[in-house]
């Protein structure tokens, strides 16, 4: 019902920035959150950055300051904009979407569709 084609990962060194894109389709952005994920080798899942109806936003303490996550309706498509980047940015960056406005926000296991996820790395 929902489908996600994520884009915009590759390397770049400390310092620098990088733009991910997620298109989505089947739903209207104001039915439902996107979040963006990140994972890297051996650690669990976490928490990016998100955007709810209403235009809410929501960001890790690690990327605040640093990471937004702009949203463009008439795309279907949410970003994730990463400025400053350190190198313990490095991993595979989702995006995912939720269905309905009463999920938690922070939670993976609370959405219902996943990008094929990018790999960001970020070297010294």
């Amino acid at each position: 019902q929902v489908q996600l084609v994520e884009s915009g990962g590759g390397l770049v060194q400390a310092g620098g920035s990088l733009r991910l894109s997620c298109a989505a389709s089947g739903r209207t952005f104001s039915s439902y959150a996107m979040g963006w994920f990140r994972q890297a080798p051996g650690k669990e899942r976490e928490f990016v950055a998100a955007v709810r109806s209403g235009d809410n936003t929501y960001y890790a303490d690690s990327v605040k300051g640093r990471f937004t996550a702009p949203r463009d309706t008439a795309k279907n498509t949410v970003y994730l904009q990463m400025n400053s980047l350190k190198p313990e940015d490095t991993a595979v960056y989702y995006c995912a979407a939720q269905l309905g406005p009463y999920g938690v926000t922070y939670r993976p296991d609370h959405y219902d569709a996943w990008g094929q996820g990018t790999q960001v790395t970020v070297s010294s």
